[in-house]
């Protein structure tokens, strides 16, 4: 994940019912220390997932009424039941983060991608030689990875073509190894092209080898991976960091920027924007795409 983002922002009835277990209040005049903050520390020393870089609001809620429909009086206990159940950390996992993606998701970003920006980078990659070194940031279970192994191949021809996906869930990461996705993950993608690069086996579409030789995926957390300066032509980064605290979005655009070489593009989500791109050596070329300079 990257980590991955809370699920929807709106917020479902148990939130609304889940008094038993909501955040300590004051009584008699005196504060209660709320279990939350220890609770997070437990689930980042079971999983390496801090719960803490998220805005707290949203996610302490998801939290709090997904533990009120596990029989537990409060975090405090519920830490227990994680630390004996590890299917139980599965099942707040898949309750407090999401793995929204598709092949072809934001269908828009993809054309310009490959009308524009991957023949601009092979062009001028370093030493001459047409190629691709890019980073799938946060890949959930691959389908940008492999969307962009897609286009990347069409727009690029014979050049050279590295991807790398990231996610700090260990099973994100097992699901994109093995590329297989379902008829709605497919929805976007262009007829043609998902039938050159794809298979249909048992209702679901596998990727082809022709697109697994260029891609490779590896357990990675967003908030601490730091990549040699340069490492990359393309970073790709949606979707992901609107969930983060202002301070931790900042740092990671940091980060993935450093990682970027001269001339080098970061794409975020279409609803996203880098704070003080010029801070990160990165200049606004279109709505989600940032040129570094």
């Amino acid at each position: 994940m990257t980590p991955h983002a809370p699920r929807g922002s709106a917020i479902d009835a148990v939130e609304a019912l889940a008094v038993a277990v909501r955040r300590p209040a004051a009584e008699g005049g005196r504060a209660l220390v709320s279990d939350y903050e220890p609770f997070c520390e437990a689930v980042r020393r079971l999983c390496g997932i801090d719960l803490l870089q998220y805005k707290r609001g949203q996610m302490e809620r998801r939290i709090r009424s997904f533990v009120a429909t596990r029989g537990a009086a409060d975090l405090t206990s519920y830490t227990v039941q994680l630390k004996a159940d590890k299917s139980e950390l599965e099942r707040l996992l898949d309750r407090v983060t999401i793995n929204v993606s598709q092949l072809w998701r934001n269908p828009e970003q993809w054309a310009v991608l490959e009308e524009r920006i991957l023949p601009d980078l092979a062009a001028s990659a370093p030493g001459g030689t047409p190629r691709l070194k890019a980073w799938s940031a946060g890949c959930s279970y691959g389908a940008e990875a492999y969307t962009l192994a897609a286009v990347a191949r069409r727009a690029l021809g014979r050049a050279q073509i590295s991807i790398l996906g990231t996610d700090i869930d260990a099973r994100m990461v097992a699901r994109a190894r093995a590329g297989v996705f379902t008829a709605d993950d497919a929805r976007a993608a262009p007829t043609a092209t998902l039938a050159a690069h794809f298979s249909m086996v048992g209702g679901a579409w596998h990727a082809g080898d022709d697109l697994k030789r260029l891609v490779r995926f590896e357990e990675g957390d967003l908030l601490r991976v730091r990549p040699a300066a340069g490492s990359f032509d393309l970073v790709l980064c949606r979707n992901t960091v609107i969930y983060f605290n202002e301070d931790v979005r900042d740092d990671l655009h940091g980060r993935l920027a450093h990682s970027l070489r001269a001339g080098g593009r970061l794409v975020v989500g279409a609803t996203e924007r880098v704070s003080q791109p010029a801070r990160h050596g990165l200049e606004p070329e279109s709505p989600f795409v940032y040129r570094k300079s």
